[in-house]
Parts: structure tokens; sequence; C-alpha cells
């Protein structure tokens, strides 16, 4: 890997181009690039409750014992 040098002569490539396009495209909003799928600008200190995730975690592990209970084989 190869250190920046500061030499603005060379493109941009990958992430370092996407991530400068897009902020230059959206100077007023950065949360808003179009780089970044479904991201959601919050107010400060606003956090998304834990108990969703935890719901989420609880749902996705009963739907995939049901759908493993389909499976013919099992115990």
């Amino acid at each position: 890997m190869s250190a920046q040098t500061g030499d603005s002569s060379s493109p941009q490539t990958g992430a370092h181009a996407v991530v400068a396009n897009a902020v230059i495209a959206n100077a007023a909003d950065p949360a808003r690039r179009p780089d970044v799928l479904l991201r959601v600008r919050r107010e400060e200190g606003h956090e998304v409750s834990v108990w969703w995730m935890i719901g989420a975690f609880v749902g996705v592990s009963a739907a995939v014992i049901v759908l493993l209970s389909f499976v013919p084989g099992g115990a």
C-alpha cells in the first residue's frame, strides 16, 4: 500500500473517488450521500432503542427455526 503524497495530478480511484464525488455533489448534507443506502439523519443524541435489535434477533431466529422445521430428515 502506498501513502498519499498529496499529488493531485493522479486521478482518484475506488472509494476515495466515490467519497470525493459524493461530498462535492452534496456539500450541503454529507449524510445524504448517494453511495450510502438507507442512511437517515437523526437529531443529536437520538438512537434506535436496543429493544428493536433484540426483537429483530428473536424474530429472525424464530423465522429460521420455523423454516427449518419444513426440511425433511430432521430429528
